[in-house]
């Protein structure tokens, strides 16, 4: 249900008003996901509240989108109304608080000015990591061009830390030939306090760490035989629950690298026809811990 007065009366301050979103002080940390459906399960919210569960924190959400999606593609898209969207993220904050924010799909301009709605109204500080989705592992497009364009301009300044693969960093500068420091240089000049530009599109697997005066490489082994559906998601969940917790940027970077890393390696490889879904849980391991000793799994 749309809320009263649409979107205009929410940035000026109308019919819904501007709450004050007070953090409470919490044994274990909530992180916000604000972004897409996966009805597969291996990315967006559904791999945000996995790597969530994975790091000690509560996943709370906010849906911008509705993908009708498997392992082998998108069928169909439903943006979600910008005011429910809006609505959601006041819900979370008001009564449980948020420790962290997570942005990931956002599909058109009105959720992009929703979700900058939403931010301004969390208090100062609270950290704020966005993930650019713009495509889907199985390449379909989740991102159309007003919105990337809002999301450059209205998004990234707002950013704590912005967590592109290689293609979508070299989309965001517009720049097909730069890589490395270079390239997250590019990304940073757009606003974000952090960029870490994930390695799993480069030709090394690290990921490259900027914090707008110094560069690192956080190293990691490639899993060609793994499965990456989630990855991305799973990554920016992972920093923005280790910041909830506390640690440093760079750290928490570290830490969501280990994590996503793990999580490919891991991946059930078996399940669909397509990509298969990254695992934070480790089930195939379990499964076979399970059965029955001189069992195979099928």
């Amino acid at each position: 249900m749309a809320t009263p007065g649409g979107l205009d009366s929410v940035l000026t301050g109308g019919t819904l008003g501007t709450p004050t979103l007070d953090a409470v002080t919490r044994l274990v940390p909530c992180v916000l996901s604000i972004a897409g459906s996966d009805s597969g399960g291996g990315a967006g919210i559904q791999a945000d509240l996995k790597a969530c569960a994975r790091c000690g924190v509560h996943g709370a959400t906010a849906l911008t989108a509705l993908t009708a999606q498997s392992t082998v593609g998108v069928s169909a898209v439903t943006a979600v109304d910008p005011d429910m969207i809006l609505a959601q993220v006041r819900a979370v904050a008001q009564d449980i608080g948020v420790d962290a924010v997570k942005v990931g799909m956002l599909g058109n301009a009105q959720a992009v000015q929703a979700v900058v709605a939403a931010l301004d109204e969390l208090p100062a500080g609270t950290p704020v990591v966005v993930d650019p989705v713009m495509v889907a592992e199985s390449g379909a497009r989740l991102l159309e061009s007003d919105a990337q364009d809002a999301l450059v301009s209205d998004l990234l300044p707002r950013a704590s830390v912005v967590t592109p693969n290689l293609p979508e960093a070299r989309v965001l500068v517009n720049d097909e030939r730069l890589d490395g420091e270079q390239l997250a240089r590019a990304v940073g000049s757009l606003g974000p306090r952090v960029v870490v530009i994930t390695g799993g599109h480069r030709a090394l697997a690290s990921d490259v760490y900027f914090d707008g005066t110094t560069a690192h490489e956080i190293t990691g082994e490639r899993f060609a035989d793994g499965a990456a559906h989630g990855s991305g998601c799973t990554h920016s969940t992972a920093l923005a629950a280790h910041l909830a917790l506390g640690l440093g940027t760079l750290e928490s970077a570290r830490a969501a690298k280990r994590i996503a890393a793990e999580a490919v390696r891991d991946g059930l490889r078996g399940l669909g026809g397509g990509a298969g879904p990254v695992d934070v849980f480790g089930l195939t391991a379990a499964a076979k811990q399970r059965r029955p000793s001189g069992a195979h799994l099928p």
